[in-house]
């Protein structure tokens, strides 16, 4: 297809020896295809999701083209420039304030009434746009096709075709956005009612002022902070926009009466630029899906049905057989040799003891988990990519509604299954503080991957028969307790209604390998690197302690050490839930750090290796059934690790909402414990 490129002359960079680096902003409607697009182009790792607001902040990646060196800002995905919720904030933000060198505008080739909303908002600022169409091998597999050259001539600015996860169009793309110029087109053909009005506003406004377009639109819309930075009267503005409004009768306002207009110009660029395939408009196997996924009554059990296929493959036979290659490579390989080496160098037995019972015993027994690990997170990334977990937050959001929050809520929680730190993270999509404050309270409630380590030792060495379906279980419980909690949440300290939850459920697709790989390989790299510090950090804290007494003596007995000391003081407020013991009370200390340290922990304590035969009997001698599976609830719902508290306190903005988080979580893991451990001995006596 031939293609309007316009330039503009630049002046000549000086003479310092360097070429100048543009800036380039990478913005368009959510799943359009920008994240794969950066990570093409700068070789990033950014992780790609079939799913709505994948990127919630801005990110940079540096990349160049022949010699040509320039940065490429990743913004958030939205609909529109109107600045309503966190996205729209930050982009809008970065555009108006930090003027870019140019736009880079990605639009979904599938659906370009939707995506040309924003574009026709983009060309109202004063910096080059380069419109790029995305998937446009998915419209030619569709039959249709699309005259880039058309949409350029009636845009005014270049526009090209380009498929981001093939590469196809990308070069002559950069090529295209780094010698862009102003939009040399003609003006937008606005309605003359509209455009009367736009007039009269911007006669308010001085001629020299930059984005003077845009800045008509948002002061027309009423927005109030662009009123007061400008110093014109709301009583100038409404006069306007009530002229308009009778222009076009009684039941129109000022924002439908924009939005209509842009619709308009949108209307006769895709007639003049889009040719559609023969299946237009027929059902796609999207829609077949969608019918039994989302179907009324059979969408949750489909939900939950394929969350127990997930354990039970990650916890069966698959994901014991792998953990337990590696364990024996730790126990019968490492371990040997580790203790041979150290015993030929002549080194102190208290020296062997840290690095042999320390070491080995806290960081490599916390890796015989890894296999488990990676297989959740290949299943939780098939569904992501797929398109699933978007239907899940549609499923989930009656449920939702009768704890006061929405399916776009669900999208956290549902990232908490990974990590509570990059969930409490996403919590930012949500528009008022009401929703973000209880969905960040209820998060930490859905078991992140740090916690398996911890329901795989207990389940293998109390429910062997049963691993698979225990583990669930506290995935589930972890789910009811979250809803529950957030029920009893908006009926004392929250009253605010929810707000209206709208999502785009995209395209099913097939999963990327690429990209499948790289959200496994992130996922495990943070817990590689959490082993490697924080676990081994606590392992040596965690010897030194149970070996010397407060006076810096070693101690032969390990019940006369700081730690024991340190663990009674604690036992007897947990005795009533069934794990009353010094040990257990010091482990769920360290996993106020790291939730992998409560495994790690036990094993140092216990002397034995992590995932040997020797702690699993140990384990089962130490916990009866009842109280192993106490144990494992109150791990999941009690204060999530340092690094989550962390983020909670900065997503909160305030230390004392944090503190009361905290609270809430102890108090409801130690109550919902309690009910776990008498009903399960009630369970124990009646069978």
């Amino acid at each position: 297809m031939a293609v309007q490129v316009h330039t503009v002359k630049r002046p000549a960079p000086p003479a310092t020896g360097k070429m100048r680096s543009p800036r380039i902003a990478l913005i368009g409607n959510p799943n359009c295809g920008k994240t794969t697009l950066f990570n093409a182009l700068t070789g990033s790792n950014q992780y790609v999701g079939n799913w709505p607001g994948v990127t919630v902040e801005k990110k940079e990646g540096r990349a160049s083209l022949q010699g040509q060196p320039y940065t490429l800002v990743d913004l958030p995905g939205i609909y529109s420039l109107s600045p309503y919720t966190m996205e729209e904030i930050v982009a809008s933000d970065f555009l108006i304030k930090e003027r870019p060198d140019a736009v880079l505008d990605i639009v979904d080739g599938t659906n370009l009434s939707r995506n040309l909303y924003l574009t026709m908002q983009l060309l109202e600022l004063d910096i080059p746009v380069v419109v790029a169409v995305n998937m446009i091998d998915d419209v030619q597999a569709a039959g249709g096709s699309i005259d880039t050259a058309a949409m350029s001539q009636l845009l005014g600015v270049p526009v090209l075709p380009i498929a981001a996860r093939r590469g196809q169009g990308v070069e002559a793309l950069m090529a295209a956005v780094l010698r862009a110029g102003r939009r040399t087109g003609p003006p937008i053909d606005h309605d003359k009612r509209v455009r009367r009005a736009r007039s009269a506003v911007a006669q308010l406004l001085p001629p020299e002022l930059p984005h003077r377009a845009y800045v008509v639109s948002q002061l027309l819309a009423g927005r109030r902070e662009v009123l007061h930075a400008h110093h014109i009267a709301p009583r100038q503005i409404a006069e306007i926009g009530a002229q308009l409004e009778r222009a076009y009768g009684k039941k129109s306002d000022i924002e439908s009466i924009l939005a209509a207009d842009r619709y308009d110009q949108i209307d006769l660029v895709i007639a003049a630029a889009f040719t559609p395939g023969p299946r237009a408009g027929k059902e796609t196997v999207t829609d077949r899906i969608d019918r039994v996924v989302t179907h009324r009554y059979l969408a949750i059990p489909i939900f939950f049905a394929v969350m127990a296929l997930m354990f039970a493959v990650t916890f069966g036979p698959v994901g014991a057989t792998l953990s337990g290659l590696v364990e024996r490579f730790i126990t019968d390989v490492l371990t040997p040799a580790v203790t041979a080496l150290l015993a030929g160098a002549g080194t102190p037995a208290w020296v062997q003891g840290l690095l042999v019972d320390g070491v080995i015993t806290g960081v490599g027994g916390i890796l015989t988990f890894l296999p488990q690990i990676m297989l959740l997170f290949l299943f939780l990334s098939v569904l992501e990519s797929s398109g699933y977990m978007a239907r899940a937050s549609f499923v989930m959001d009656g449920l939702l509604r009768k704890m006061g929050l929405t399916g776009k809520s669900f999208i956290p929680m549902l990232m908490g299954f990974g990590c509570t730190t990059p969930a409490v993270m996403a919590t930012k999509t949500l528009e008022n503080e009401e929703d973000r404050r209880l969905t960040i309270m209820v998060t930490p409630f859905m078991s992140c991957g740090a916690k398996l380590p911890i329901y795989g030792l207990f389940a293998g060495a109390l429910f062997p028969a049963h691993a698979g379906l225990t583990v669930f279980s506290m995935y589930l419980l972890g789910l009811a307790v979250a809803i529950c909690s957030g029920i009893l949440l908006k009926k004392t300290v929250f009253h605010q209604n929810a707000s209206p939850f709208i999502m785009e459920l995209p395209p099913y697709r097939l999963p990327s390998l690429r990209n499948t790989g790289l959200l496994m390989w992130e996922k495990c790299r943070g817990f590689l690197v959490k082993a490697g510090t924080i676990i081994l950090s606590m392992s040596v804290l965690i010897w030194f302690l149970q070996h010397f007494d407060l006076s810096l003596r070693l101690v032969g007995d390990t019940s006369a050490s700081m730690l024991a000391g340190l663990g009674r003081c604690i036992a007897p407020v947990l005795a009533p839930l069934g794990f009353g013991t010094w040990q257990a009370a010091v482990a769920l200390l360290a996993g106020l750090v790291a939730k992998e340290a409560v495994v790690s922990t036990l094993a140092v304590l216990y002397g034995v290796q992590v995932g040997s035969t020797a702690l699993l009997q140990i384990i089962g001698a130490s916990f009866t059934p009842a109280s192993a599976y106490a144990f494992m609830v109150f791990c999941l719902l009690y204060v999530p690790c340092m690094a989550a508290f962390a983020t909670i306190i900065k997503e909160m903005g305030s230390l004392k909402w944090a503190l009361k988080a905290a609270l809430f979580q102890v108090g409801t893991a130690y109550l919902v414990s309690y009910m776990a451990y008498q009903f399960a001995r009630l369970a124990m006596i009646l069978c």
